[in-house]
């Protein structure tokens, strides 16, 4: 499993996934789940993926094949970062006429989803949800975000914070919380953490950043959250219901 955030700020975008991936207990290994295109001051486009690495990563490389070969639409000449969402649809659905039956055959499920996210010039920043069967949504206005993955632990403080207005420090501290609440309850999810943050009209992932366990600022991060929350805990006022 993994666990994957994208954030649609007025600033900009900002961008989380960790690394872990398993096949059992005895069988973890770190491959990155954020992939960057870019056409440097003409576009970004920032691919998160998770669920069946094999799947994910067929979609990637024909995805970049696409652009080596410069033949009809691809990631590096479409117009519009929906006309982005669309391409990597159609691979999500390459790979499941492709390797379908087969995964059935063998008692495994397909499994891919791919948040699309970026800027291209002559229009706003912009952030997709890649299904399944390749079809695709944006955020609202009123949630401006997607999670794939193990998605249920990092939620809450996600909906409480991260709205358009949103600064891009703050949205960063608050990834980083939901990474850590997510870590502590879920073995399938761990550090390093890959971030990227992208302000808009920059077309240029600005910043980028592999956060480890033993990152000072993700211990501060923790460290404070967890006493913060202890704190505010015996705050509360008891029941007086017996």
């Amino acid at each position: 499993m993994t666990y994957c955030v994208g954030l649609l700020l007025d600033d900009g975008l900002v961008l989380a996934s960790d690394t872990r991936t398993n096949a059992g207990v005895d069988q973890v290994a770190i491959f990155p789940k954020m992939y960057h295109f870019e056409v440097r001051g003409e576009r970004m486009i920032t691919l998160l993926t998770a669920g069946n690495l094999a799947i994910t990563q067929l979609v990637v490389n024909r995805l970049r094949e696409a652009i080596k070969k410069d033949e009809g639409p691809h990631l590096n000449n479409i117009t519009s970062l929906f006309d982005a969402a669309s391409l990597v649809g159609d691979e999500v659905r390459f790979a499941f006429e492709r390797d379908a039956e087969h995964l059935k055959n063998h008692n495994a499920d397909f499994s891919a989803s791919i948040i699309v996210a970026g800027q291209i010039k002559g229009e706003k920043p912009r952030l997709f949800n890649v299904y399944n069967a390749g079809n695709f949504i944006e955020p609202s206005s009123e949630t401006p975000y997607f999670q794939i993955g193990e998605t249920k632990y990092g939620k809450p403080i996600i909906d409480r914070v991260i709205k358009h207005d949103t600064e891009m420090m703050d949205a960063v501290k608050c990834l980083l919380i939901s990474f850590d609440s997510t870590i502590r309850s879920n073995i399938s999810v761990a550090a390093p953490i890959d971030l990227m943050l992208y302000r808009k009209d920059t077309f240029h992932g600005d910043c980028s950043q592999r956060i480890t366990e033993n990152d000072p600022y993700y211990a501060v991060v923790r460290k404070s959250w967890s006493e913060g929350l202890k704190s505010v805990f015996h705050q509360i006022q008891n029941p007086d219901w017996c």
